[in-house]
């Protein structure tokens, strides 16, 4: 049997790291854009209705005239930036997908917004801005290694003004505990998500020690076998306020999700307002 075959369905060290950069690559960026995109579909972004609730709430919440320079982290084709923009923030997003950002960029320039967006990534930002918000939302900070969300929190940290806001969310401790593992197989022979000609995918979903699973991707073509990692660490609120507050941030505020809705110990997510 064929070494990479095994390797790739092997059970990897806790936070490999993919060899290739699925969010830029050619085909599966485009996938990736079609689901932000599709308002009914809760798997890239969030519905319409719960975007469009989630940015009333944090208006009244760290209100622009208050707050007025946002930073949004991850803004993928920038679907909050543009509702932020609307209710009055002037906003900056960075993103690693440049197929993201490029749609954003023609987005925001048809509906004449004002909106700087940037390619790059975001471990890496050094903006030689401050700004008033932050936000990082669809639980992308517990998609990290513990080594890379310490390296996040300090750029946040770094790119705040004395009391500016952090808002972000993770997935809860319950959900770690609805996780299920298991090793599941699908042959695609019209092409599908990953690839646009026949392949098959075989996923591995698996639980690590400190709070952290793994979807372990492997999708076998003519041409070549590749996993991708994708990771996620879960949180409770005392492990969250925990590592925020050891860069420098407190907490002002504990709620169940970035719309608003009151935190409860069986919420699937954990949203935190800090502040510098």
């Amino acid at each position: 049997m064929n070494s990479s075959f095994i390797t790739s369905l092997r059970k990897p060290p806790i936070y490999t790291k993919s060899m290739v950069e699925f969010w830029n690559d050619e085909y599966i960026s485009e996938q990736m854009l079609k689901a932000h995109l599709d308002p009914e579909f809760d798997g890239a972004s969030r519905k319409s209705d719960f975007i469009e609730k989630s940015v009333a709430w944090i208006t009244e919440q760290i209100p622009p005239a208050d707050y007025p320079l946002l930073l949004d982290i991850g803004c993928g084709p920038g679907i909050y930036a543009e509702m932020f923009t609307q209710k009055g923030y002037q906003v900056t997003g960075v993103d690693f997908s440049k197929r993201s950002i490029d749609y954003a960029q023609q987005s925001a320039f048809s509906k004449k917004l004002n909106i700087s967006y940037m390619y790059q990534n975001y471990l890496e930002m050094d903006l030689s801005k401050s700004f008033d918000f932050c936000t990082m939302i669809y639980c992308d900070y517990g998609a990290l290694s513990t080594k890379d969300r310490q390296v996040i929190m300090k750029k946040i940290y770094h790119h705040l003004k004395p009391g500016g806001k952090l808002l972000l969310d993770v997935f809860s401790m319950t959900k770690f505990y609805d996780f299920q593992e298991q090793q599941v197989w699908e042959v695609c022979p019209d092409g599908g998500f990953w690839r646009s000609d026949e392949y098959m995918v075989l996923s591995g979903f698996y639980k690590y020690l400190d709070n952290v699973t793994l979807d372990l991707i492997s999708i076998i073509s003519k041409k070549e076998i590749t996993p991708y990692y994708l990771w996620n660490t879960y949180f409770s609120k005392e492990t969250l306020i925990q590592e925020a507050e050891s860069i420098g941030f407190k907490m002002c505020g504990l709620f169940g999700d970035v719309a608003g809705r009151i935190y409860q110990p069986e919420s699937d997510t954990i949203a935190v307002i800090l502040e510098k």
